[in-house]
């Protein structure tokens, strides 16, 4: 039986008690959750409201800046000022290739992933952001947006959970870059002996996203996150229990003790922007084919690899570059 649409109170009416003359009638005010305006009434001393301190954003102000996707610029800005001196002097990042990133309409930027608490994402999207002036959206494993502080952190700085719709909102309608991680979490979990090692890119879940959204992909070869927070062992046992999809014991917790488990070492970033990968198929389809979709995510993951090995002959010193 269908349920009467209307409201409760317009289903049974109740006359309500006229106040009364000697006593204050209050209704909502708009000064904030749980306020109360007062009226006066004709017997009552007039109470005077609060004064407001005009400088003082109002809520919505405050929430203002706070895109759909949880992305603060106010709070970009105020890490930008923090990381930027992180980022020039003590990762030194030195980019190859930078104008092959796209300046406007979207984009997907393809990168390994590196370090029990990678350093690459931040140097990707900070370095894009200050040399090329656009804001980068990253996406990361549902895990990060759980831990309190850093999830909230994280989506403030343009990250959000690595979901096909979300990668497809962002390049398809809003025109914008995507940092995306293939090798996910089996790419952070490596031991410092299977250091650029790439990991399987998945599925290639992230080719068929480019495809429908009709956008090229971006490969970025990263190299100094390893040695800026090597991981020496894995406790697998100890992270099953805590239900986190890894917990390692890293040289920078040997070597700083409690400082190790968010003090980077300084390694020299280098990052080399390879060329764009555009698919010759028509956007928006339902499907595409999976051999094609493999393929191209395959080859994409062979050109990552070779450039880390050739940058890797050329590098002279983990430090200096």
């Amino acid at each position: 039986m269908a349920s009467d649409p209307r409201p409760a109170s317009a289903k049974t009416r109740h006359s309500e008690p006229a106040p009364d003359p000697g006593t204050e009638e209050t209704r909502p005010g708009g000064h904030g959750a749980g306020d109360a305006e007062v009226v006066p009434t004709a017997s009552s001393t007039l109470v005077p409201l609060p004064k407001e301190d005009p400088d003082s954003p109002r809520p919505d102000e405050r929430r203002g800046d706070v895109d759909e996707w949880g992305r603060s610029e106010h709070m970009r800005e105020i890490i930008r000022r923090i990381y930027d001196p992180i980022y020039s002097k003590w990762f030194r990042a030195d980019w190859h290739g930078l104008e092959k990133i796209p300046t406007d309409g979207g984009a997907l930027l393809v990168a390994n992933h590196a370090g029990a608490i990678p350093a690459d994402a931040p140097v990707i999207m900070h370095g894009i952001e200050r040399e090329l002036e656009r804001p980068v959206y990253g996406l990361a494993d549902n895990f990060f947006k759980s831990v309190p502080v850093v999830g909230t952190l994280w989506s403030r700085l343009g990250g959000l959970p690595a979901h096909p719709d979300n990668a497809y909102r962002l390049l398809k309608h809003q025109n914008q870059l995507v940092l995306v991680f293939p090798e996910g979490t089996k790419g952070t979990a490596k031991t410092f002996g299977e250091r650029y090692q790439l990991r399987r890119f998945g599925r290639g879940g992230f080719v068929e996203i480019a495809m429908r959204a009709g956008v090229p992909v971006v490969p970025i070869a990263v190299v100094g996150s390893e040695e800026a927070m090597p991981t020496i062992a894995q406790l697998p046992s100890i992270a099953k229990a805590f239900g986190v999809p890894y917990l390692p014991v890293t040289a920078n917790m040997l070597a700083l003790g409690p400082m190790g488990v968010a003090g980077y070492f300084p390694a020299k970033f280098t990052l080399k922007v390879l060329d764009p990968v555009h698919f010759d198929v028509p956007p928006d389809q339902k499907r595409y084919s999976r051999s094609k979709v493999m393929d191209e995510s395959e080859a994409i993951r062979e050109n990552i690899q070779t450039a880390l090995y050739e940058m890797l002959r050329n590098r002279e010193s983990v430090w200096f570059g």
